[in-house]
């Protein structure tokens, strides 16, 4: 079986991998969400392929069980990714996303095998003050209005099923979001670039800077917009995540 095909087959991609781009950007969804949080995004961005991560339970994937903790996530994703790090390639991940992420790249370094050429991280706190989301002290009832909320701005009506299927998946990655702890930093190999929404209530520009400790290279950028419009891919995004090149 060739490596393509072996890599079409992996429930952790929405669609197989493409043989024309010169280059990958791998993204990770924020809880509560899976790989159609880049629907709206473009197949490839200046020759680079966006490839959504789809993490288990959730989605097409609702039936494989639970990750359980960022770690685990990780570690199991190191296996799939490997056959599609044969160029260049970049890390984009939203907010908790960005957790799954950074350990991801630490788990590509202990292996020997390559690492990303920039891990951008967008709307979220470093890995050691992970633990400030005021999401993760919300009650059940609480997150049910966060995701109607959530559904309403992305210009659909909240059907009953599609809350409960919704809170059910956040209660779960809030669980592993709850337990993830890093104490100390350890830094990656690659360039960081953070990515703060200027109309985010939530995340200030003051909460990302504990990234400033993961890498010798950290650039901070303020785009336009809140916290979910990089579900849009603005311009301004596009043009960022293709710099690297």
């Amino acid at each position: 079986m060739t490596t393509a095909t072996t890599t079409a087959m992996s429930p952790w991609f929405v669609r197989p991998p493409a043989a024309g781009h010169r280059a990958r950007i791998f993204c990770f969804p924020f809880s509560g969400a899976g790989a159609s949080a880049f629907s709206s995004w473009p197949a490839a961005l200046d020759g680079a392929e966006v490839c959504p991560v789809q993490f288990p339970g959730r989605e097409n994937r609702l039936g494989h069980p639970h990750y359980g903790t960022y770690e685990n996530l990780a570690d199991a994703l190191v296996e799939p990714l490997a056959p599609l790090l044969d160029r260049p390639f970049a890390f984009f991940a939203h907010c908790s996303g960005a957790l799954p992420a950074y350990e991801t790249v630490l788990r590509l370094a202990e292996r020997g095998l390559p690492t990303p050429d920039c891990l951008f991280v967008s709307g979220q706190p470093a890995p050691h003050d992970a633990a400030r989301d005021r999401m993760l002290t919300m009650t059940e009832p609480e997150l049910r209005a966060e995701v109607e909320s959530f559904i309403r701005s992305r210009g659909m009506q909240p059907r009953p099923d599609m809350v409960d299927m919704g809170v059910m998946v956040l209660l779960r990655d809030h669980a592993a979001a709850g337990v993830y702890r890093r104490v100390e930093p350890a830094a990656v190999h690659c360039p960081v670039v953070v990515l703060h929404w200027r109309d985010d209530p939530d995340v200030s520009l003051t909460d990302l800077q504990g990234w400033r400790r993961y890498a010798d290279s950290v650039e901070f950028r303020v785009l336009d917009g809140g916290h979910y419009d990089f579900m849009d891919a603005p311009g301004e995004l596009r043009e960022l995540l293709t710099r690297w090149l």
